[in-house]
């Protein structure tokens, strides 16, 4: 099978020009067909301050309300997206920018309130593969927003991070898959304070002791937790990394 790689990246490096250019010159190296999943929550915050629109955050995630919702859209769907997309095209790479309504890409199912409403946010329910593979096979690189829908006409906010990790466990059965996460540190940290801390390698009895004496802690476990879905369902690497290093093998590997 063909190899297929997945790289998901958000925070400051799709948010600052430089660093954009740098990772998007770099991605563009990796062989193989390619798919590229992107945030850029920082950006729709500071749309939705310039507009008016209180940004609601528990526990790191966004309450996504009617007006929230319109703003991430604006966002993610249209000038992040769309930037990386033509830079791509300056980098010779035929790419598509898509959401998950987008030729039906990916269905949602609306997150149900418990003990928290999150509004309009998506858990992922189904990836169209063969849509992706057809798009694959013409040598397009998809370019994924974190925006998908429900089927019914409603769009819904959807973590970018699962949305890497359900597409690379829909792609199994046709490439071999490695599915990378990149960010701005250099890997999973035994320290926080220590950019050179990085731990190697985690398996899924390390990580239950990482969380449980707080060496992993905040965003970083529900990463790790779509990192070892991924691997259970046949994805053959995840590989969580500084952006710079997508392409030299250095990082944390879960295995």
């Amino acid at each position: 099978m063909h190899q297929l790689t997945i790289v998901k990246v958000g925070g400051k490096i799709i948010e600052e020009p430089e660093s954009l250019k740098t990772f998007l010159k770099d991605f563009s190296l990796i062989a193989g067909n390619k798919i590229l999943v992107h945030g850029g929550g920082r950006s729709a915050t500071q749309l939705a301050e310039k507009l008016g629109i209180e940004n609601q955050m528990i526990d790191g995630r966004r309450i996504t309300d009617e007006e929230t919702l319109k703003v991430i859209t604006m966002v993610y769907a249209g000038w992040i997206n769309k930037n990386i997309v033509a830079q791509m095209q300056a980098l010779n790479l035929d790419a598509i920018g898509l959401t998950g309504a987008d030729l039906n890409l990916i269905l949602s199912d609306k997150r149900p309130v418990k003990e928290v409403d999150y509004g309009y946010v998506g858990d992922v329910k189904e990836i169209n593969a063969p849509v992706l593979n057809e798009l694959l096979e013409q040598n397009y690189v998809p370019v994924l927003a974190p925006v998908t829908h429900d089927g019914k006409g409603q769009l819904l906010n959807t973590n970018a991070d699962t949305i890497a990790a359900e597409t690379a466990k829909a792609l199994v059965y046709d490439f071999n898959v490695r599915l990378i996460y990149c960010f701005e540190k250099k890997g999973v940290l035994r320290d926080e304070n220590d950019e050179n801390s990085v731990i190697k390698s985690i398996h899924k009895e390390e990580f239950e002791q990482y969380k449980a004496d707080g060496t992993i802690q905040g965003g970083m476990i529900p990463k790790l937790e779509n990192a070892f879905k991924a691997i259970a369902s046949g994805v053959k690497e995840v590989i969580i990394t500084q952006a710079t290093n997508i392409n030299n093998g250095k990082g944390t590997f879960i295995n």
